[in-house]
């Protein structure tokens, strides 16, 4: 069940790497599914996904993984499955006007390791995605199957906060008459959020417990100063 997350820009290659990985890495004693770009988005993606690590296959993920919210979303999905991962950059590709914004993985984040990079025609680290996805020993078990650490409870806390104060902006720029395509600012945070139609409570209320309950998977300090950052661009990815 190793998890393997690509991404890049458009025309950088990754689909054309997804099929290499998935003939390397197939064989009798195991089959490779390739996930991409699924009718209902974002959650219908993640849902596959989590559904194919519940088998003992390679998955891998070509779709949907430009902004670092969607790449840890699926880093909780596979410590959750308590499977091994890896993630794949595909640098490069000429781009588009209309691309969604491209944020690069950083091997400082977990949710980024261990971390290949290609270029252009080079060929696949095989040999080290090999060692990352069967050799490696299994995580740890999840926190939230664990007894929380007192630091958890101040992060959760201050999630539950920051996420807050986001739909409240949010709801108070619709109220004063944002138009969609406008953007909407949080007090904060240098990142804005485009609507493109009107959102309801109901619905921001509903994304906001599901963003809690995948991040407080990994309830870390390291994560504090990015977590109004990471909601936003999750609204954006899922409001569609």
């Amino acid at each position: 069940m190793p998890l393997v997350v690509l991404c890049g820009r458009p025309g950088s290659g990754k689909s054309r790497r997804a099929a290499e990985l998935r003939a390397a890495l197939g064989g009798p004693e195991r089959q490779v599914h390739v996930v991409a770009e699924a009718e209902g988005g974002r959650s219908a993606l993640r849902a596959e996904v989590e559904r194919l690590l519940s088998r003992r296959d390679v998955v891998i993920v070509d779709a949907g993984n430009e902004v670092r919210s969607i790449r840890y979303e699926l880093y909780c999905a596979a410590r959750q499955a308590g499977t091994a991962r890896c993630l794949l950059h595909c640098a490069g590709g000429p781009g588009r006007p209309d691309e969604p914004p491209f944020e690069a993985p950083d091997p400082c984040n977990r949710w980024d390791q261990p971390l290949f990079t290609v270029h252009g025609e080079e060929p696949l680290p095989l040999d080290d995605i090999r060692a990352a996805l069967f050799e490696s020993a299994p995580p740890p078990p999840h926190r939230a199957t664990r007894t929380q650490p007192l630091q958890s409870t101040s992060f959760l806390h201050h999630l539950d906060r920051v996420t807050q104060e986001v739909l409240t902006a949010v709801m108070a720029a619709q109220r004063s008459g944002a138009q969609p395509g406008e953007v909407v600012r949080v007090p904060g945070v240098a990142e804005g959020l485009v609507l493109n139609r009107p959102v309801s409570m109901a619905e921001l209320s509903r994304l906001r417990r599901q963003f809690i309950s995948y991040t407080k998977m990994q309830p870390s300090d390291e994560n504090l100063p990015q977590l109004a950052s990471m909601f936003l661009q999750y609204l954006s990815r899922s409001i569609q």
